[in-house]
Protein backbone atom coordinates (compact mmCIF):
# COMPACT_ATOMS: atom_id res chain seq x y z
CA UNK A 1 0.00 0.00 0.00
CA UNK A 2 1.40 3.55 -1.00
CA UNK A 3 2.30 5.82 2.06
CA UNK A 4 0.24 8.60 1.80
CA UNK A 5 1.84 12.13 3.32
CA UNK A 6 -1.26 13.66 5.75
CA UNK A 7 -1.29 16.80 7.08
CA UNK A 8 -3.89 18.58 9.10
CA UNK A 9 -7.09 16.90 7.87
CA UNK A 10 -9.71 19.32 9.22
CA UNK A 11 -7.93 22.53 7.84
CA UNK A 12 -7.27 20.72 4.18
CA UNK A 13 -10.90 19.75 4.09
CA UNK A 14 -11.90 23.32 5.09
CA UNK A 15 -9.69 24.52 2.12
CA UNK A 16 -12.33 23.10 -0.30
CA UNK A 17 -15.54 24.08 1.56
CA UNK A 18 -14.04 27.68 1.86
CA UNK A 19 -13.51 27.06 -2.14
CA UNK A 20 -17.26 26.09 -2.48
CA UNK A 21 -18.70 28.23 -0.83
CA UNK A 22 -17.39 31.16 -2.20
CA UNK A 23 -18.46 29.84 -6.03
CA UNK A 24 -20.26 32.20 -8.00
CA UNK A 25 -24.16 32.16 -8.23
CA UNK A 26 -25.10 35.07 -10.08
CA UNK A 27 -24.57 34.91 -14.10
CA UNK A 28 -24.22 38.91 -14.05
CA UNK A 29 -21.52 38.64 -11.93
CA UNK A 30 -19.92 35.69 -13.82
CA UNK A 31 -19.60 38.00 -17.15
CA UNK A 32 -18.68 40.92 -15.39
CA UNK A 33 -15.48 38.97 -13.62
CA UNK A 34 -15.05 37.96 -17.51
CA UNK A 35 -15.36 41.57 -18.45
CA UNK A 36 -18.33 40.40 -20.89
CA UNK A 37 -21.04 42.95 -21.54
CA UNK A 38 -24.43 41.86 -19.81
CA UNK A 39 -26.65 42.86 -21.58
CA UNK A 40 -26.73 40.63 -25.02
CA UNK A 41 -27.40 37.76 -22.23
CA UNK A 42 -30.05 39.75 -20.30
CA UNK A 43 -32.85 37.34 -21.86
CA UNK A 44 -31.20 33.73 -21.59
CA UNK A 45 -29.81 34.46 -17.87
CA UNK A 46 -33.48 34.41 -16.20
CA UNK A 47 -32.83 30.35 -16.78
CA UNK A 48 -31.31 30.51 -13.52
CA UNK A 49 -34.83 29.66 -11.91
CA UNK A 50 -34.82 26.69 -13.97
CA UNK A 51 -31.21 25.41 -13.13
CA UNK A 52 -29.23 27.51 -10.68
CA UNK A 53 -26.21 28.71 -11.65
CA UNK A 54 -23.25 27.94 -9.38
CA UNK A 55 -19.65 27.89 -10.61
CA UNK A 56 -16.12 27.51 -8.38
CA UNK A 57 -13.67 30.40 -8.78
CA UNK A 58 -11.01 28.02 -9.99
CA UNK A 59 -12.97 27.22 -12.70
CA UNK A 60 -13.59 30.88 -14.06
CA UNK A 61 -10.10 31.43 -13.77
CA UNK A 62 -9.65 28.68 -16.64
CA UNK A 63 -12.23 30.80 -19.22
CA UNK A 64 -11.12 33.00 -21.83
CA UNK A 65 -11.55 36.89 -20.34
CA UNK A 66 -13.89 38.73 -22.96
CA UNK A 67 -15.14 35.71 -24.88
CA UNK A 68 -18.68 35.34 -24.40
CA UNK A 69 -18.21 31.95 -26.97
CA UNK A 70 -15.41 29.95 -23.94
CA UNK A 71 -16.33 26.32 -24.10
CA UNK A 72 -16.01 26.19 -20.18
CA UNK A 73 -18.17 29.35 -19.84
CA UNK A 74 -20.97 27.99 -22.27
CA UNK A 75 -20.96 24.79 -20.22
CA UNK A 76 -22.16 27.05 -17.20
CA UNK A 77 -23.95 30.40 -18.25
CA UNK A 78 -28.12 30.31 -18.50
CA UNK A 79 -29.39 30.59 -22.03
CA UNK A 80 -33.11 31.57 -23.56
CA UNK A 81 -32.86 28.35 -25.28
CA UNK A 82 -33.18 26.48 -22.17
CA UNK A 83 -36.81 27.70 -22.07
CA UNK A 84 -37.56 25.89 -25.17
CA UNK A 85 -39.63 22.69 -25.07
CA UNK A 86 -38.50 19.99 -27.78
CA UNK A 87 -40.52 17.13 -28.80
CA UNK A 88 -38.53 13.35 -27.74
CA UNK A 89 -37.09 15.49 -24.84
CA UNK A 90 -38.31 14.97 -21.27
CA UNK A 91 -37.11 15.45 -17.80
CA UNK A 92 -36.15 12.37 -17.00
CA UNK A 93 -34.45 10.91 -20.43
CA UNK A 94 -32.77 7.46 -18.50
CA UNK A 95 -35.93 7.00 -16.46
CA UNK A 96 -34.14 7.03 -13.15
CA UNK A 97 -36.99 8.87 -11.19
CA UNK A 98 -38.96 6.02 -10.23
CA UNK A 99 -36.34 4.04 -7.85
CA UNK A 100 -37.61 1.55 -5.12
CA UNK A 101 -35.14 2.63 -2.81
CA UNK A 102 -34.21 5.88 -2.15
CA UNK A 103 -30.84 7.04 -3.39
CA UNK A 104 -29.93 3.63 -5.28
CA UNK A 105 -30.28 2.76 -9.09
CA UNK A 106 -29.83 -0.55 -10.03
CA UNK A 107 -30.08 -0.60 -13.63
CA UNK A 108 -27.19 -3.08 -14.28
CA UNK A 109 -26.67 -6.79 -13.75
CA UNK A 110 -23.62 -6.27 -11.54
CA UNK A 111 -23.37 -2.62 -10.81
CA UNK A 112 -25.35 -0.79 -8.16
CA UNK A 113 -25.38 3.29 -8.17
CA UNK A 114 -25.61 4.96 -5.48
CA UNK A 115 -26.92 9.16 -5.41
CA UNK A 116 -24.50 9.80 -2.50
CA UNK A 117 -25.62 13.79 -2.84
CA UNK A 118 -27.93 15.47 -4.35
CA UNK A 119 -25.48 18.63 -4.77
CA UNK A 120 -22.75 19.77 -7.39
CA UNK A 121 -19.80 22.12 -6.84
CA UNK A 122 -20.72 22.98 -10.59
CA UNK A 123 -24.37 23.03 -12.48
CA UNK A 124 -23.29 22.07 -16.33
CA UNK A 125 -26.05 23.64 -18.46
CA UNK A 126 -26.58 20.15 -20.24
CA UNK A 127 -26.52 17.77 -17.14
CA UNK A 128 -29.18 14.98 -17.74
CA UNK A 129 -30.29 15.10 -13.65
CA UNK A 130 -31.09 18.46 -13.78
CA UNK A 131 -34.55 17.99 -13.35
CA UNK A 132 -34.14 14.69 -10.44
CA UNK A 133 -36.14 14.70 -7.38
CA UNK A 134 -32.81 14.79 -5.11
CA UNK A 135 -35.13 15.98 -2.77
CA UNK A 136 -36.60 12.30 -2.27
CA UNK A 137 -33.02 10.82 -2.57
CA UNK A 138 -31.17 12.55 0.18
CA UNK A 139 -27.83 11.76 1.04
CA UNK A 140 -26.77 10.59 4.55
CA UNK A 141 -26.40 7.38 6.32
CA UNK A 142 -29.87 6.45 6.86
CA UNK A 143 -30.17 5.96 3.23
CA UNK A 144 -27.05 4.85 2.41
CA UNK A 145 -27.68 2.22 5.10
CA UNK A 146 -30.99 1.00 3.05
CA UNK A 147 -29.00 0.90 0.15
CA UNK A 148 -26.11 -1.13 0.93
CA UNK A 149 -28.42 -3.27 3.04
CA UNK A 150 -29.96 -4.45 -0.48
CA UNK A 151 -26.59 -4.66 -1.95
CA UNK A 152 -25.36 -7.24 0.49
CA UNK A 153 -28.68 -9.55 -0.55
CA UNK A 154 -27.72 -9.49 -4.10
CA UNK A 155 -24.77 -11.73 -4.71
CA UNK A 156 -24.27 -10.28 -8.52
CA UNK A 157 -23.42 -7.22 -8.05
CA UNK A 158 -19.66 -6.51 -7.49
CA UNK A 159 -19.81 -3.03 -8.06
CA UNK A 160 -20.66 0.07 -6.86
CA UNK A 161 -20.80 3.33 -8.47
CA UNK A 162 -20.91 6.48 -6.28
CA UNK A 163 -22.49 9.56 -8.35
CA UNK A 164 -24.85 12.41 -7.59
CA UNK A 165 -25.18 15.42 -7.84
CA UNK A 166 -21.67 14.67 -6.90
CA UNK A 167 -20.64 12.09 -4.23
CA UNK A 168 -17.41 14.22 -3.35
CA UNK A 169 -19.79 16.82 -2.02
CA UNK A 170 -19.76 14.20 0.90
CA UNK A 171 -16.90 15.50 3.49
CA UNK A 172 -14.31 13.15 4.44
CA UNK A 173 -15.97 11.42 7.30
CA UNK A 174 -18.93 10.89 4.93
CA UNK A 175 -16.63 8.96 2.67
CA UNK A 176 -14.80 7.33 5.40
CA UNK A 177 -17.45 5.95 6.46
CA UNK A 178 -19.36 4.90 3.35
CA UNK A 179 -16.30 3.40 1.52
CA UNK A 180 -16.02 0.92 4.94
CA UNK A 181 -19.47 -0.14 4.98
CA UNK A 182 -19.21 -0.67 1.27
CA UNK A 183 -15.85 -2.93 2.03
CA UNK A 184 -17.60 -4.58 4.36
CA UNK A 185 -19.68 -6.05 1.99
CA UNK A 186 -17.79 -9.80 0.39
CA UNK A 187 -18.98 -9.77 -2.89
CA UNK A 188 -18.54 -6.00 -3.62
CA UNK A 189 -14.63 -5.92 -5.57
CA UNK A 190 -14.36 -2.29 -7.17
CA UNK A 191 -15.43 1.26 -6.20
CA UNK A 192 -16.35 3.58 -8.33
CA UNK A 193 -16.61 7.74 -7.97
CA UNK A 194 -18.17 9.66 -10.94
CA UNK A 195 -17.12 13.37 -10.05
CA UNK A 196 -16.64 16.58 -11.49
CA UNK A 197 -15.22 17.84 -8.23
CA UNK A 198 -11.31 17.46 -8.88
CA UNK A 199 -12.04 19.07 -12.08
CA UNK A 200 -13.79 22.89 -11.00
CA UNK A 201 -12.28 21.84 -7.08
CA UNK A 202 -9.15 20.56 -7.26
CA UNK A 203 -9.07 21.50 -3.62
CA UNK A 204 -11.44 18.60 -3.00
CA UNK A 205 -8.33 15.53 -3.13
CA UNK A 206 -7.32 16.40 0.15
CA UNK A 207 -4.73 14.12 1.81
CA UNK A 208 -7.51 12.38 3.90
CA UNK A 209 -9.31 11.16 1.06
CA UNK A 210 -6.48 9.92 -0.58
CA UNK A 211 -5.80 7.94 2.52
CA UNK A 212 -9.08 6.78 2.72
CA UNK A 213 -8.67 5.16 -0.80
CA UNK A 214 -5.66 4.07 -0.59
CA UNK A 215 -6.27 1.84 2.65
CA UNK A 216 -9.88 0.50 0.95
CA UNK A 217 -9.29 -3.02 -0.01
CA UNK A 218 -11.57 -1.97 -2.84
CA UNK A 219 -10.15 -1.34 -6.31
CA UNK A 220 -10.90 2.10 -7.13
CA UNK A 221 -11.84 3.80 -10.05
CA UNK A 222 -12.47 7.44 -10.21
CA UNK A 223 -14.33 8.82 -13.41
CA UNK A 224 -13.43 12.50 -14.38
CA UNK A 225 -16.39 14.30 -16.34
CA UNK A 226 -14.06 16.56 -18.15
CA UNK A 227 -15.06 17.96 -21.58
CA UNK A 228 -12.71 20.45 -22.82
CA UNK A 229 -8.50 20.68 -22.77
CA UNK A 230 -8.91 23.59 -21.15
CA UNK A 231 -10.46 22.32 -18.10
CA UNK A 232 -7.07 20.67 -17.12
CA UNK A 233 -4.47 23.06 -15.51
CA UNK A 234 -1.71 22.34 -12.90
CA UNK A 235 -3.76 21.90 -10.33
CA UNK A 236 -6.07 19.66 -11.64
CA UNK A 237 -3.07 17.80 -12.94
CA UNK A 238 -1.09 17.44 -8.80
CA UNK A 239 -4.80 16.10 -7.52
CA UNK A 240 -5.07 13.63 -10.32
CA UNK A 241 -1.34 12.42 -9.41
CA UNK A 242 -2.06 11.85 -6.15
CA UNK A 243 -5.26 9.91 -6.62
CA UNK A 244 -2.56 8.10 -8.45
CA UNK A 245 -0.25 7.47 -5.57
CA UNK A 246 -2.92 6.32 -3.75
CA UNK A 247 -3.40 3.72 -6.47
CA UNK A 248 -6.84 4.73 -8.00
CA UNK A 249 -7.10 4.12 -11.51
CA UNK A 250 -8.41 7.36 -13.27
CA UNK A 251 -10.23 7.47 -16.53
CA UNK A 252 -13.10 10.45 -18.11
CA UNK A 253 -16.11 10.47 -19.94
CA UNK A 254 -17.27 13.45 -22.05
CA UNK A 255 -20.23 14.64 -23.26
CA UNK A 256 -19.99 15.63 -27.20
CA UNK A 257 -21.65 18.98 -26.92
CA UNK A 258 -22.06 21.39 -29.23
CA UNK A 259 -20.34 24.56 -29.07
CA UNK A 260 -17.78 22.92 -26.86
CA UNK A 261 -15.88 20.36 -28.08
CA UNK A 262 -17.39 19.46 -31.80
CA UNK A 263 -14.27 19.63 -33.11
CA UNK A 264 -11.68 17.28 -34.16
CA UNK A 265 -9.19 19.40 -33.11
CA UNK A 266 -10.60 20.17 -29.74
CA UNK A 267 -11.10 16.14 -29.59
CA UNK A 268 -7.92 15.55 -29.87
CA UNK A 269 -6.50 17.96 -27.71
CA UNK A 270 -8.97 16.46 -24.92
CA UNK A 271 -7.54 13.29 -25.66
CA UNK A 272 -3.56 14.54 -25.73
CA UNK A 273 -4.37 16.44 -22.54
CA UNK A 274 -6.25 14.20 -20.20
CA UNK A 275 -3.32 11.39 -21.19
CA UNK A 276 -0.72 14.13 -20.44
CA UNK A 277 -2.66 14.23 -16.86
CA UNK A 278 -2.49 10.21 -16.19
CA UNK A 279 -6.58 10.04 -17.00
CA UNK A 280 -7.77 7.30 -19.91
CA UNK A 281 -10.35 8.40 -21.83
CA UNK A 282 -13.30 5.93 -21.65
CA UNK A 283 -16.07 7.73 -22.94
CA UNK A 284 -17.84 10.31 -25.17
CA UNK A 285 -21.80 10.52 -24.93
CA UNK A 286 -23.61 12.12 -27.25
CA UNK A 287 -26.17 14.44 -25.71
CA UNK A 288 -28.79 13.07 -23.34
CA UNK A 289 -32.21 14.39 -24.27
CA UNK A 290 -32.84 16.56 -21.16
CA UNK A 291 -35.54 19.14 -21.65
CA UNK A 292 -33.46 22.35 -21.47
CA UNK A 293 -30.29 21.02 -23.35
CA UNK A 294 -31.00 20.81 -26.40
CA UNK A 295 -29.39 23.53 -27.68
CA UNK A 296 -26.16 21.67 -26.99
CA UNK A 297 -27.32 18.47 -29.52
CA UNK A 298 -24.70 16.76 -31.72
CA UNK A 299 -26.32 14.75 -34.66
CA UNK A 300 -25.20 11.19 -34.85
CA UNK A 301 -24.06 11.49 -38.12
CA UNK A 302 -21.55 14.42 -37.14
CA UNK A 303 -20.89 12.65 -34.07
CA UNK A 304 -19.58 9.50 -36.06
CA UNK A 305 -17.64 12.08 -38.55
CA UNK A 306 -15.64 13.29 -35.54
CA UNK A 307 -14.78 10.19 -34.04
CA UNK A 308 -13.66 9.24 -37.10
CA UNK A 309 -10.80 12.32 -37.36
CA UNK A 310 -10.10 11.91 -34.00
CA UNK A 311 -9.10 8.06 -34.54
CA UNK A 312 -6.42 9.71 -37.61
CA UNK A 313 -5.07 11.81 -35.20
CA UNK A 314 -4.60 9.68 -32.00
CA UNK A 315 -3.14 6.45 -30.70
CA UNK A 316 -5.97 3.97 -30.33
CA UNK A 317 -6.01 3.76 -26.37
CA UNK A 318 -6.80 7.64 -26.55
CA UNK A 319 -9.90 6.94 -28.35
CA UNK A 320 -13.18 7.11 -25.97
CA UNK A 321 -16.27 4.81 -27.04
CA UNK A 322 -19.18 7.04 -28.41
CA UNK A 323 -21.82 5.81 -26.69
CA UNK A 324 -25.50 6.95 -25.96
CA UNK A 325 -27.30 5.98 -22.31
CA UNK A 326 -31.06 5.33 -23.60
CA UNK A 327 -33.61 4.88 -20.32
CA UNK A 328 -34.41 0.76 -19.06
CA UNK A 329 -31.42 -0.58 -21.52
CA UNK A 330 -29.39 -2.57 -19.17
CA UNK A 331 -26.10 -1.14 -20.67
CA UNK A 332 -24.52 1.68 -22.91
CA UNK A 333 -25.40 1.60 -26.37
CA UNK A 334 -22.36 1.95 -28.60
CA UNK A 335 -23.24 4.51 -31.74
CA UNK A 336 -21.77 2.57 -35.07
CA UNK A 337 -18.94 4.42 -36.33
CA UNK A 338 -20.00 3.14 -40.15
CA UNK A 339 -20.28 6.46 -42.07
CA UNK A 340 -22.73 6.07 -44.81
Amino acid sequence: MPHIITRNASSVEQNWLNDLANAISDPIQLLNSLKIDPSPWAEGLAARKLFALRVPLSFVDRMEVGNPHDPLLRQVLPLAEEFEVHPGYSQDPLEEQDNAIPGLLHKYKNRALMIVKGGCAVNCRYCFRRHFPYQDNQGGKRNWQAALDYVAAQPDINEIILSGGDPLMAKDSEMAWLIDAIGAISHIKRLRIHSRLPVVLPSRITPELCQILAESRLQTVLVTHINHANEINGELKQAMLALKQADVTLLNQGVLLKGVNDSITALTQLSETLFDAGILPYYLHVLDRVQGAAHFMVDDHTARQLMAGLMENVSGYLVPKLTREIGGRRSKTPLDLHLE
